[in-house]
């Protein structure tokens, strides 16, 4: 890798995770899909992030998902496609990525020239995306690309977002984190989300999240009060180390100078939107 080993981890977190994740919180969402049928909060995000799968039902998407609890994903799936396609989610999804951003951009940024830089080099980033063993981004490729340049880079972070996704449930594995493990361990690090979002966007009771706490301190992962340890937070910068590696690619292509202007130009607007009320204050508590 000729590129700063951070470089890219910094513009992910900073930028093009945060871009696409306005999705997620958007009231905007839940407003397009429920003409469709689908109104249950945890059904508008299960639909909406599995559509590009298709009508598929809860084994995938507890596989490719990772870190949701099964018998959640069974209430929803594949239940939801027989109120709506998988095409018309994947329609009122763009359509509320659409409202989501001139709401919290405003229609001038949405319009300028530096966001269409932005979306022209986190496309051209998305060019050295590889689809083997990648089932979330690979679905997700094969959609079209919007035209307007606002659409067209939330649709390229959507795919940069997956790629580094999917290559880090295999670093997930290799490090021995299960999915409940998983989220413990990040929300440890002050970058996860808090206990109170992980139960009601990932179906676990309190009751999971202890018991994996316990597994957690008898690896010596964990302390006493729940804080990473030493050797948990070396196995959580291995966990982004092997993620790191196996996501190279993309930026790799991008290179350098290309990379530095997209972390600017990203990193703005979710600076911008985060201001404009894009993601909940507790989302990363530790409470």
């Amino acid at each position: 890798m000729t590129l700063h080993p951070l470089a890219a981890r910094r513009c992910w977190h900073t930028a093009i995770n945060p871009l696409h994740a306005t999705i997620y919180f958007s009231p905007d969402l839940a407003k397009e899909l429920a003409p469709l049928g689908i109104e249950d909060p945890v059904a508008v995000n299960l639909a909406s992030r599995s559509a590009a799968m298709g009508a598929v039902g809860p084994g995938t998407v507890t596989a490719t998902f990772y870190n949701y609890r099964h018998d959640l994903l069974t209430r929803h799936l594949p239940a939801v496609w027989d109120t709506a396609t998988p095409e018309q989610v994947l329609a009122a999804r763009l359509r509320a990525a659409d409202s989501t951003l001139h709401r919290l951009l405003g229609t001038e940024t949405v319009e300028s020239a530096e966001m269409a830089e932005a979306a022209d080099l986190a496309v051209l980033a998305t060019e050295g995306c590889t689809r083997h063993a990648r089932t979330l981004y690979a679905a997700h490729a094969d959609l079209p690309v919007p035209e307007a340049a606002h659409l067209r880079l939330w649709h390229a972070t959507t795919l940069l977002r997956e790629h580094r996704g999917d290559g880090h449930l295999a670093a997930l594995l290799l490090a021995g984190l299960d999915p409940v493990e998983a989220l413990v361990s990040h929300t440890a690090t002050g970058r996860g989300m808090s206990a109170k979002w992980i139960k009601a966007t990932r179906g676990w009771e309190q009751s999971d999240l202890d018991a994996a706490t316990e597994r957690l301190r008898a690896r010596g992962i964990l302390d006493a009060d729940g804080e990473l340890t030493d050797e948990g937070q070396a196995v959580r910068e291995r966990l982004e180390a092997d993620t790191d590696r196996l996501d190279a690619a993309p930026y790799e292509h991008l290179g350098e100078e290309r990379l530095a202007r997209l972390a600017e130009l990203g990193g703005a607007f979710v600076a911008q939107a985060t201001g404009a009320g894009a993601f909940p204050r507790d989302l990363r508590s530790r409470a």
